[in-house]
């Protein structure tokens, strides 16, 4: 998630840090909200709050809590109960049709969610509406809670669903920085269509005792372990 937040803050997204509410602004809404850290780090690193702020983080009276919070400015929308994302992402997309607004949305889904039938409502709608002003980006790292997506509920062939509902649809390394910055800001490529981004990634990408394991989808670092995480990064 850190490599596709980088790009969509540091490249595509049309905001203003010190407008939080501007009506052009482009919309995020981060479906996988449990991976807000990254988030925020994102908000901070381009001036929505101070950096000093994510020492806070999930802390007692903090309001940079476990989910993604809308009280957190640049946060559109509070989100972590996997399913409803794409489903309010449309609705956004929707009304700035309506309004006849040029501004994009954009929706990160997490892979498991994608086991919900809400999220498949939630395609159908967008394409019969033609809301092509919405984007998808799926972080497709093939591990949920609890195991490997292909062992809870096989998703794949994942791109082909997105194309059999309709949708324009690309496939992309989800840590190549040039080919994420190619592929979104071209989104969407189809007129009159949605366009979803299945984002091919590894969870706890550049951290080798992290990498593809499903225990770091719960557990913290402790700070031996922080240490050698930070000193593999920084290295790469």
């Amino acid at each position: 998630m850190a490599d596709i937040l980088a790009v969509l803050y540091g490249c595509v997204l049309k905001l203003d840090p010190k407008n939080p509410a501007w009506a052009e602004r482009d919309r995020l809404v981060y479906s996988k909200g449990h991976a807000c850290a990254a988030l925020y780090a994102a908000l901070a690193e381009v001036g929505f709050f101070p950096v000093g702020r994510l020492d806070t983080f999930y802390g007692d009276g903090s309001t940079l809590v476990g989910h993604a919070t809308h009280a957190v400015p640049g946060v559109e929308y509070s989100t972590g109960s996997l399913g409803h994302g794409l489903s309010v992402a449309c609705g956004m997309a929707y009304a700035a049709k309506q309004g006849r607004a040029s501004h994009r949305v954009f929706v990160i889904l997490s892979d498991g969610e994608c086991d919900e039938g809400s999220t498949w409502e939630a395609a159908l709608f967008a394409s019969h509406h033609r809301l092509e002003h919405l984007v998808a980006i799926v972080d497709y790292n093939k591990i949920q809670s609890l195991g490997r997506t292909d062992d809870v509920l096989r998703l794949e062939p994942l791109a082909d669903k997105w194309r059999a509902f309709d949708w324009s649809t690309s496939e992309v390394d989800g840590h190549d920085a040039k080919a994420l910055v190619a592929t979104l800001i071209e989104a969407p490529r189809v007129p009159g269509r949605p366009h979803v981004v299945v984002a091919h990634t590894v969870k706890g990408k550049g951290v080798s005792f992290m990498e593809d394991r499903l225990l770091w989808h719960y557990r913290s670092a402790d700070p031996a372990e922080y240490a050698r995480a930070v000193a593999e990064l920084e290295g790469t």
